[in-house]
């Protein structure tokens, strides 16, 4: 770990203004920072620590929906009534990510800037092009078993790790930052990127500019949702594939329908055009196969990982035969039957 000098900030705009003209990491829970400085993946010259500021609430929205304060760790997240109630897909993914502690830690703002864990990008003694623009990416036939068969370039091939980001996609959140210009927000669709030929720069947040909250729509697909997470192991692992479906039903058809997919590519993979198929269909089979060709599309597997797309075809169609039928994945009981 480098040396690094160490300030608290007292407000947003002061936060914000830490980040100009240096290399600067804003700390909150650490869950991933702290890791990354130690293997010195990052090596800031100065650490801004941002827990005094007043980003701890969660709060109606002012257009419909829930606010999450950026500093709104995990755990009170999921266990929030207001959450549970209104946006059980989101608490489901929440849970089925890290463990006990760490979400007691680990922030709303954090998690959005989780990075990837390719095994390449955390070991300094590999090339990688998100460490170390146009080193290489040795994934691109090394060991690739987990890595993004969807959205790839010859530059990256490394996945985002979040449950909470795929769940974010599913429900449409809308992301408020505040940088040197003002104010603005970001739909999570936007707030993530491909690695195109910059797989250094994981999203679309401006240099100067510090998350505050996200906002929640009001639509919540509060009973007909699943979260499903196939891992190599019950707990404590991140996705080979998962899967976040939301449905509004109407006597017995689909009204609307989202689709996010983790484990897949850099950045939760929803493509709208295909959520579209739904509207107007009757559950089953056949058009839920439909759907997940459509979805995996343009699929580009390496030579150990092709194995995710029959994996994560599947699992797209039974996390929306659970969505249609209004009987989630249970984090609790984790076997798949």
């Amino acid at each position: 770990m480098n040396r690094y000098t160490f300030t608290q900030a007292v407000d947003a705009d002061g936060a914000v203004r830490e980040k100009i003209g240096a290399d600067v990491r804003f700390i909150a829970g650490g869950t991933n920072l702290i890791d990354l400085m130690k293997y010195n993946v990052e090596r800031p010259d100065r650490v801004v620590d941002i827990t005094k500021l007043p980003m701890r609430d969660i709060a109606e929205a002012p257009h419909g929906g829930l606010r999450l304060g950026a500093l709104v760790t995990n755990a009170v997240c999921a266990y929030d009534t207001r959450i549970a109630e209104r946006y059980p897909l989101l608490r489901e993914a929440i849970l089925s990510g890290a463990s006990p502690q760490l979400r007691n830690a680990a922030t709303t703002g954090g998690n959005l800037l989780q990075r990837t864990r390719c095994y390449y990008f955390y070991d300094v003694d590999t090339p990688c092009n998100k460490r170390q623009p146009g080193s290489g990416c040795p994934a691109i036939g090394g060991l690739n078993r987990i890595h993004a068969i969807l959205g790839t370039s010859e530059h990256c091939i490394a996945t985002n790790p979040s449950d909470m980001n795929v769940a974010m996609a599913a429900l449409g959140a809308t992301v408020n930052v505040r940088g040197t210009s003002g104010e603005r927000a970001i739909p999570i669709l936007d707030f993530h990127r491909l690695p195109d030929d910059k797989p250094e720069v994981d999203t679309n947040l401006r240099g100067d500019e510090l998350i505050t909250s996200v906002d929640l729509p009001d639509e919540a697909f509060a009973t007909h949702y699943t979260y499903l997470k196939l891992r190599d192991r019950a707990s404590y692992a991140f996705a080979l594939v998962s899967v976040a479906a939301a449905l509004r039903m109407e006597g017995g058809t689909i009204a609307e329908a989202r689709i996010a997919l983790g484990g897949v590519a850099h950045k939760p993979w929803r493509r709208p055009e295909v959520e579209a198929l739904l509207k107007g269909a009757k559950p089953g089979l056949q058009t839920f196969s439909k759907v997940a060709d459509a979805l995996l599309e343009g699929s580009r597997p390496q030579s150990q990982n092709a194995y995710k797309i029959q994996l994560a075809h599947r699992a797209i169609i039974r996390a929306l035969t659970q969505a249609a039928d209004g009987t989630p994945q249970s984090v609790a009981d984790k076997a798949i039957l």
